[in-house]
């Protein structure tokens, strides 16, 4: 997971450079973003969910990683020169629309990485889930996340400085993308070593524990789908993470130019700036993973997390243009940070309390297919957005960012309604959203089953 957020976002420091190099427009890039998310929109996922729940993690793991890397070489030839000038970026660039050809097969190669990431993603936290059951679930993904956010830490560092690697004079978007890729090999590798410890595990829960998972995959049906759908408090939970992390991860893909926009800088000092983003969510994730183990307040930290964001966003569209300094940029960059680690550390250990074993990696993936949705169109109206904000602007360096930045603002206000509609449910049913992951107390365990029973 840390070389998939890494290579998600290798490109984001590099917009400027990529449409000056291949005459990329922001909604090409906006295209290319949400691309990512299209074929998950389109079913994808679920049929990912299907399959960890008929398949396991061993097997679903392996294909999620074989896709990434698949993805990933075909993106690296669509931006390479050894694409430029071929018949089929000549008739790429002749259809459908405008846009590059170079453009149209980097998006294309960018889909399928995206569902071997989306199914990575769900594959790990039913692990996690596995591993961790009765235990500190919370911490334990707490970590994950962490580590991977580090990955995005790292692109931003690197990706701008291994673009001029080569030539300084002259930048390349090919050597860090190369590089991400080749990291993504050795992700495969990694799973595959965690193949032969989860067999391990196996056989060390022994003949009882493997008949119940096998009963468990048996009596999943294709009826539980429509049952997960029917139900009200997956669709709030499924509606809070689409409405946050679409305020997030879009956002990641324009922030460094939004920051070079505003302040007057480099990519390379934007990059340096936004790379302590996710620093804060990664610090503080496992911590409060540690913390929801023990003393609970999921909701709670949902509710604080979306307020975070909006205060943030706000921030970016109304302040900063008005007073631009590096100082406020990296305070609102680092609160947006503490904003990340409160909603997931929250949100995903909290879906297995609703969920019944059986189906839970359906459930999370349907929950990750509405986020893609979200995550799909975003970049795409950003892009639009951004575009029809600036008309006859073409130098990427003079945009005005008010506008999409106050459209993430009030994704974070949706978020927050639903935060505080998800609290209230859980103060009336006992869903055990508010009471730690750990806990001797009996009575507590028969709320969490109530309210399980009542949805």
């Amino acid at each position: 997971m840390l070389f998939a957020y890494m290579f998600v976002d290798v490109m984001s420091p590099l917009q400027s450079l990529i449409e000056t190099q291949r005459g990329w427009s922001p909604d090409a890039f906006g295209y290319y973003a949400g691309a990512e998310y299209i074929l998950n929109v389109f079913g994808f996922l679920i049929l990912a969910g299907i399959i960890l729940d008929k398949m396991g993690v061993r097997f679903t793991g392996t294909l999620s990683a074989s896709l990434m890397v698949a993805g990933a070489c075909i993106k690296l030839y669509a931006i390479s020169n050894l694409f430029q000038g071929t018949a089929l970026e000549l008739w790429l660039s002749s259809w459908w629309t405008s846009m590059p050809g170079s453009a149209k097969l980097a998006a294309f190669g960018f889909m399928i990485f995206g569902c071997g990431c989306e199914m990575a993603g769900i594959t790990v936290s039913k692990a996690i889930a596995k591993w961790f059951e009765g235990k500190e679930m919370a911490l334990a993904m707490g970590l994950e996340m962490a580590i991977a956010r580090i990955g995005v830490f790292a692109i931003f560092s690197i990706s701008p400085r291994l673009a001029e690697w080569i030539s300084p004079q002259d930048p390349s978007v090919v050597p860090p993308v190369a590089f991400c890729t080749a990291l993504l090999f050795i992700g495969l590798i990694s799973f595959m070593v965690f193949t032969v410890m989860d067999k391990k595990l196996d056989a060390q829960l022994g003949a009882k524990a493997l008949a119940n998972d096998e009963t468990a995959e048996e009596e999943f049906k294709l009826s539980d789908v429509a049952n997960i759908f029917g139900s009200r408090l997956f669709w709030i939970i499924a509606m809070l993470c689409v409405l946050y992390y679409s305020a997030i991860f879009p956002f990641q893909r324009y922030a460094a130019n939004m920051l070079q926009c505003n302040l007057g800088i480099d990519a390379t000092t934007a990059s340096d700036i936004f790379r302590w983003f996710p620093i804060g969510a990664a610090v503080l994730t496992p911590a409060l993973g540690y913390f929801l183990d023990r003393k609970g307040k999921g909701a709670t930290m949902l509710i604080l997390g979306a307020l975070l964001m909006i205060v943030c966003h706000l921030t970016f569209a109304l302040v900063l243009p008005k007073y631009p300094t590096e100082w406020l940029a990296f305070s609102a960059i680092v609160l947006l940070g503490i904003s990340f680690s409160l909603v997931p550390a929250a949100l995903w250990p909290s879906v297995p309390k609703i969920m019944d074993k059986r189906f839970l990696g359906s459930a999370y993936s349907l929950i990750f297919w509405v986020q893609n949705i979200g995550l799909s169109l975003f970049p795409i109206l950003i892009g639009v957005v951004l575009t029809a904000s600036n008309p006859g602007v073409t130098d990427p360096m003079k945009y005005d960012y008010t506008n999409p930045m106050l459209l993430f603002a009030s994704l974070g206000v949706l978020a927050l309604i639903f935060g505080l509609w998800l609290k209230t449910l859980d103060a009336k049913k006992h869903y055990g959203l508010e009471l730690p992951n750990i806990s001797d107390d009996k009575e507590e365990k028969i709320f969490e089953e109530e309210g399980r029973t009542q949805e």
